[in-house]
């Protein structure tokens, strides 16, 4: 069985799924390879031949190996300017490859082609029918004949969880299908799950794809080798088997996930809620000796906790045991991060970084929003973990139906008030469910167009349509001081991956930092 994590992700850390499905096939003693075609593909056009014939990427060209060796040692991420230049170097040389076609668009965290959308299944097809014009074909075709005529695989499984991924995706497996048509194709992941809990879903890929798996694809790749009964007793992800020291970070970051769905799940126009995904917990025990059997296995310096929110009984049971690393998740503001013993406990579990939902700084929009949050909680939250050493990376969510541009101010003066207290800032767009119970009172429009689409447009109900959003963050929210301070400071293309190795970055009005990562940490 041949498991692969397709392009094109940020490649700063092995992909969790095909890890955890790594996982389960060893403990059933099934053979298995997996292929992390995301990290390779991306340095196989990085280091390509070019003809540079501008000053950018001459520079790019000439500094490669230096930049991506930089990339993997902690000293680059002690200055950020330097950190910059070496993200965007490497960047650029995917820019300017000669593999990628004309109208497409290539970098370190997206691919994008003009004529092909990823959300349209004729588009799809297409790449699959063509593989050829993909960019990463050269590499792709070389490395998946190598693998597949060296080994006795039966089925070839594909991890495609972002929208980022799908047109290589299907190029991958379009090949695969034209070279081995006696391979099974399996397709599963995130955005598979997303698309098959659509009530419109049709499988317009049943000619080109042997099984497509929602949710855990677990049981699915046992029973496909055979394996209807495993062995009882839990499975730990198989990170060992990728190459954990060849990703763009210094040292191995961790992924894990200790939860599937979210345990709040009350949110407006949430996907979890409107795709039905419940909420399936590890038990504490359990995770813990994960992270006890991962820690000795990959050595990492940083563990990075997957969950949608990490449940405050999961920080309890880390705060009693705390696993060794540094480590940073996504939680929701609840009353316990109110309270300052309880962050400064969070602080020696080793947590460094939590990503905070604040969404908006105006109550009546968040109670509209069922956030089940209220913004003095999130004031003291925002103190009490800077107060500990806590850095914070805070979400907001523009353009909601409840939203109005006074409600959007009152956002902005929240984030100024408490800027000193904000690492990062992740500035968003309200997005429109295609399907879910909230959507049905709204006026829509065609967003995104294709038979696959997530999300639809519609007519804001209060006048605060997308472009006057737009304009809003453009213009106002992006230009106050106390605010391009903070979003001076994110890390390029990497965003929240790295943004803990920055996080005791003062960064001055130049935009210059230095001393950007405390090392006595890791």
């Amino acid at each position: 069985m041949l498991l692969i994590h397709p392009p094109v992700v940020k490649p700063c850390e092995p992909p969790p799924g095909i890890a955890k499905l790594a996982g389960a096939l060893r403990a059933q003693g099934v053979p298995c390879s997996v292929l992390d075609a995301n990290l390779e593909g991306l340095l196989h056009l990085m280091q390509g031949p070019r003809a540079p014939r501008d000053p950018w990427t001459r520079r790019a060209a000439r500094g490669y190996p230096e930049n991506l060796h930089s990339m993997r040692v902690p000293a680059l991420y002690e200055n950020f300017d330097r950190y910059k230049r070496a993200v965007l170097d490497l960047n650029r040389l995917l820019e300017t490859s000669p593999s990628v076609p004309e109208g497409a668009r290539l970098g370190l965290g997206n691919y994008q082609q003009r004529e092909l959308s990823p959300v349209r299944s004729a588009d799809l097809i297409r790449a699959a029918e063509h593989p050829e014009e993909n960019p990463f074909y050269p590499y792709f075709s070389r490395r998946l004949r190598g693998l597949v005529e060296a080994g006795t695989f039966r089925v070839a499984g594909f991890s495609l969880n972002f929208l980022s991924q799908a047109l290589c995706t299907f190029a991958m497996l379009g090949f695969l299908r034209k070279e081995y048509p006696g391979l099974a194709i399996v397709l599963g992941g995130g955005l598979v799950t997303s698309w098959m809990s659509s009530p419109q879903w049709k499988d317009p890929f049943s000619g080109l794809v042997n099984q497509m798996v929602a949710g855990p694809g677990e049981e699915a790749m046992l029973s496909l080798a055979g394996i209807q009964t495993p062995r009882p007793g839990p499975s730990t992800p198989a990170y060992d088997v990728l190459p954990l020291q060849q990703y763009l970070a210094p040292g191995v970051i961790l992924p894990y996930s200790a939860s599937s769905g979210c345990y709040w799940n009350r949110c407006s126009f949430c996907p979890e809620k409107a795709e039905g995904n419940p909420y399936r917990p590890l038990g504490t025990d359990r995770v813990l000796e994960d992270l006890s059997l991962l820690k000795a296995r990959t050595r990492p310096v940083l563990l990075h906790l997957l969950d949608n929110a990490v449940s405050p009984r999961l920080m309890r049971a880390l705060m009693g045991h705390p696993p060794g690393i540094p480590w940073y998740g996504f939680v929701r503001i609840t009353p316990q991060l109110a309270d300052e013993d309880f962050c400064r406990d969070l602080k020696r579990s080793g947590c460094v970084m939590l990503k905070l939902g604040l969404e908006s700084g105006d109550q009546e929009v968040i109670d509209r929003e069922h956030k089940g949050m209220r913004l003095e909680t999130a004031s003291r939250a925002l103190i009490n973990l800077k107060k500990a050493g806590i850095a914070t990376y805070v979400y907001l969510l523009f353009g909601t139906p409840s939203e109005t541009p006074a409600a959007a101010r009152k956002t902005l003066e929240f984030t100024a008030k408490h800027a000193d207290c904000i690492g990062f800032l992740n500035l968003a767009i309200f997005n429109l469910p295609v399907h879910g119970p909230e959507s049905q009172g709204l006026e829509t429009q065609t967003l995104y167009e294709g038979d696959l689409s997530l999300y639809t447009g519609f007519k804001h109900p209060l006048g605060w349509d997308r472009g006057l959003v737009r304009q809003f963050l453009d213009k106002e929210f992006k230009r106050h001081e106390a605010v391009a301070q903070i979003l001076r400071r994110d890390p390029p293309i990497f965003t929240s991956n790295h943004a803990s190795f920055f996080r005791n970055v003062t960064m001055p009005s130049n935009a210059s930092a230095s001393s950007a990562w405390n090392r006595s940490t890791f």
